[in-house]
């Protein structure tokens, strides 16, 4: 089972290494791509701790602010979020193993279907517990993950009509490709999706009510894909998925990371810094340690290219990244202990880090700078009166 314990001591006692969640421009973020997306809903995807950002808090807020649907990948996110008293539908986007299937019936959560095979061990599974299950169909238009091929829907959605202890209320599909200055591919994948819709007029029936596609690059740049409803993911958070996507909404990073100096020391020439002697200056240099590392998911690969904000200037990351901590080199410039160290953030000054940095940087993409930040890390939620559900610390 996931485990997110929540922190009820003041920040004051907690690692000087922390990540801020900032609930109010969640709020704004949801508020503007509900703007720009409507008349389809949308629906948060809080998958993987909700992007590093905290998944039952954001998932209260997501609740108060009358969010329809939730999205998570696995069961046990589903679990969690309803044992933390989340009550709107949560559909778990994943693929399932059919004895998992009680657990989602007992916890109301939706299931994806994407087999005749699956949709009968949910009728089963509905019929002998007593309850009407709650289904979306997934359908694959050219990601090779889980979903019925496109080409060969037809016997799901036949088998889909034929039950009685379920109910199909979705039916979606994902693009590989929407994030890409090319959409011919999301073009060919929305005409496919739309060919399989079809099977439903052809019936006279009305297709199911949730028919979604979209995921935060085609929210922003497709909105021929929007559809019945939207999935916010990384867009939510305040992160364009690539450069290629245009800027039409207004979202803003929701997630700040800082530490604070632990200690300081005058590094002579000659002499490297951290494991396998890769850096050594040709001068004196005053060198800070911050308690922050690759345990925390800051990443290794980061090493020598990295940088951070010190009392409004960038500094480099010089040595290896280690487990635990980092050393930055300020060559003359003035820190103290206790000093605030920007991982990702802005400094007042305007100065920031972005996580695309951090990815540029690491040599990965931005959803798996935020999805790495380790849970041992604490996350401090700041609140806006009138904003969000419950103040605290998640660690």
């Amino acid at each position: 089972m996931l485990n997110y314990p929540t922190i009820s001591h003041t920040t004051d006692i907690l690692r000087p290494t922390q990540v801020e969640i900032n609930l109010p421009r969640l709020a704004a973020n949801y508020r503007a791509i509900q703007a720009h997306a409507a008349p389809a809903a949308v629906m948060p995807i809080l998958k993987a701790n909700a992007y590093g950002h905290g998944l039952v808090e954001v998932a209260r807020l997501m609740q108060s602010l009358g969010a329809p649907y939730l999205g998570v990948a696995f069961l046990e996110e589903g679990i969690l979020l309803r044992e933390a008293g989340i009550t709107i539908p949560i559909l778990v986007l994943g693929g399932i193993i059919g004895n998992q299937i009680p657990l989602f019936l007992a916890h109301d959560l939706t299931l994806t279907a994407s087999s005749v095979d699956k949709l009968g061990q949910i009728e089963a599974a509905a019929r002998a517990m007593g309850v009407r299950a709650k289904v979306h169909l997934k359908i694959d238009t050219g990601m090779e993950r889980i979903g019925v091929h496109y080409y060969s829907a037809g016997p799901l959605l036949e088998a889909s009509l034929a039950c009685d202890h379920f109910q199909v209320e979705g039916i979606f599909s994902h693009f590989a490709n929407a994030d890409a200055a090319d959409q011919s591919y999301s073009q060919l994948q929305l005409d496919r999706f739309h060919g399989v819709l079809d099977f439903y007029a052809a019936r006279g029936l009305p297709p199911p009510p949730l028919r979604h596609i979209a995921n935060s690059a085609a929210i922003a740049g497709f909105p021929a894909s929007h559809l019945d409803m939207v999935r916010a993911g990384i867009l939510l958070y305040g992160v364009y998925p690539s450069a290629d996507v245009p800027r039409t909404i207004a979202v803003r990073p929701a997630l700040s990371w800082k530490s604070r100096v632990v200690y300081f020391k005058v590094v002579q020439p000659g002499h490297p810094v951290s494991y396998g002697s890769t850096w050594q200056s040709d001068h004196p240099v005053r060198v800070v340690t911050v308690p922050v590392g690759y345990g925390d998911g800051y990443f290794r690969a980061m090493s020598g290219r990295a940088e951070v904000i010190i009392r409004g200037q960038r500094y480099p990351v010089v040595g290896r990244v280690c487990m635990d901590q980092i050393m930055v080199n300020i060559e003359w410039a003035t820190a103290y202990n206790g000093d605030e160290v920007i991982l990702i953030g802005q400094a007042e000054d305007g100065a920031a880090i972005t996580v695309e940095e951090l990815a540029e940087w690491a040599g990965t993409i931005p959803w798996e700078i935020l999805t790495n930040v380790n849970t041992r890390v604490p996350r401090v939620f700041v609140e806006a009166q009138g904003v969000g559900g419950g103040a605290g610390e998640q660690g």
